[in-house]
Formats: C-alpha cells, structure tokens, sequence
C-alpha cells in the first residue's frame, strides 16, 4: 500500500467527518513522521508491512468516530500544544477567547485561577503569554490533573496545579482574575450525540438546571475569592449569554458584558466584583 492509496481511502471518512481529506492526511502524516507536504510530493511511496497495519487501526479508529485529538494525542491551543487524553476535553478555538479577554484584565505579578482545568490549556496559555503572573489552576478529575500536570512539566510552565471541586483546594484565597470553562451543557441537549463530543467525558460537559449550575456556582463562590476590582470570566453556550448576564447581575456584579466568538455566538462573559458597589 502506498500514500495515494491510503489517502485514496478517505472517501470512508465522509460518513464521519466533516474533514475526511484532511483527517487521512494528519493521520499518515503522524504515522509516518512526515510533513504534509511529503504526502504530496511522494504519492507513490510503499508503507512497509507494520506501517501498512498501524495505518488500518489508526484509520478504522477515525472511522469509528474517535476524535483526531485522542487518536494524534495532541491538539494545538492559541502558542501551545498541549498533549489531550479521553479524560479531558478537546481544547477549542472559542476557549481561546476566554484567554484572549482575560490577559488585559491581568495586573502585574497577578494572581490568575483557572477552574476545571482540564488539559490545563487555560492555565497554560495565560503563563505562557503573562510569565509575571502567578497562576493556579484545579480540577476536580485526578486523571484531567494528572494530564494539566503532564503539560505544564513538558511545557515549562509554572502553574499550580490542585485537586478538588471548584474552590474547595484554595480556602480563604483571593484572586485577580478567576476564569472557567465549565460543564454547561444540558443532558438533553441532542448536541451530545454529534461530533466529538460523544467521545468526551461527560462529567466536564453536562450540568443540571438546564446546563447551568455549575455557572451559577462558580459566579456565587467566586466572589469570596476576588480582590476588589477582580473579574470573573465565565464560557457558556451559544444561547446562555443573557441568562449568565442576568446572574451575575443579580449576585452583584458590575460591568457585567458577554463577548461573541468568531462564529458571532455568546461565549464569554465578563464581570467585575467592586465591594463598594454591594448592597449594605
């Protein structure tokens, strides 16, 4: 079997993928420790017979649905890429935003928490690109943890990693920015059973209310643990914007504003705690 065969097979992808061309191309190109531009430019070259076999399983692998983050074991975030196991979800381009709008808003030597961490793409990239800031980040999955820590070691970065729910491992701490992707999708939602998400843990994924408690919870705890003047930058789904907008409002928040990702969806929203601006 050679490239143009293989590539050839990708045509069984469509039923699965959005991308089949491109899937069958990432896929040979990491079997074979190849740039892309080597599939092109030797379409005739023969796969020797272990190759040939580990072609078949990484493809019947796509062909069943895996994501391509789980099957190459890596996914790129905004600078980094981070290694990504079935016990974390796939890092996105709209959590990028979240990143993007949280950097201004981050002091000098500030104190950064990134709430269920996952692969700890959050966390990373703000001590990626702020290496002034002290940043923590937490999950309540020992396997995600163990996964954030992984990346953070091969990456260099110094974020401190904890295990537990929500606050719960940094008692009595104040933060000047406190950002999160947390689960917020509703077990009823039909997205579930679509695309790569049918391959994630669904404990980072669904949230009771509608998809909406862990959003409330975080915006409610959150407030014990922000200096005065700090934000909280929450992501949530495409039709939660007004109903995260309202709650934070309600809780006390100031400057309370949701931002649209690239696909023009509500994705992020930002408010700031202002003790002086509290109700006595």
């Amino acid at each position: 079997m050679n490239i143009q065969h293989c590539l050839q097979q990708s045509r069984e992808l469509a039923a699965t993928s959005d991308s089949a061309r491109l899937d069958a191309e990432l896929l040979l190109s990491h079997l074979l420790q190849k740039p892309r531009s080597f599939l092109y430019a030797r379409p005739d070259h023969e796969l020797d017979v272990s190759q040939t076999q580990a072609w078949q399983q990484l493809f019947a692998r796509r062909l069943a649905g895996e994501p391509m983050a789980y099957i190459l074991g890596v996914r790129e975030f905004r600078n980094l890429l981070l290694q990504v196991t079935p016990a974390v979800l796939i890092p996105r381009p709209e959590t990028e935003l979240l990143v993007e709008l949280a950097l201004p808003r981050i002091p000098a030597q500030g104190r950064v928490l990134d709430l269920g961490t996952g692969s700890g793409a959050i966390a990373l990239a703000i001590a990626d690109e702020r290496r002034d800031a002290q940043v923590t980040a937490i999950d309540a999955s020992a396997a995600a943890l163990a996964v954030a820590q992984s990346n953070g070691e091969r990456l260099g970065l110094p974020v401190r990693f904890l295990h537990g729910e929500w606050f719960a491992p940094v008692p009595g701490e104040v933060f000047d920015v406190i950002a999160s992707n947390p689960p917020y999708i509703d077990a009823a939602d039909p997205h579930l059973q679509q695309g790569d998400v049918r391959a994630e843990p669904r404990s980072a994924l669904v949230a009771a209310r509608n998809g909406l408690a862990d959003l409330e919870t975080i915006a409610s705890e959150a407030r014990a643990h922000l200096r005065d003047g700090g934000f909280l930058l929450l992501e949530h789904g495409y039709d939660q914007g007004k109903a995260v907008a309202a709650c934070l409002q309600q809780l006390g928040y100031s400057d309370v504003c949701t931002h649209a990702d690239m696909a023009g969806h509500d994705r992020v929203t930002i408010a700031c705690w202002r003790v002086s601006h509290v109700p006595a």
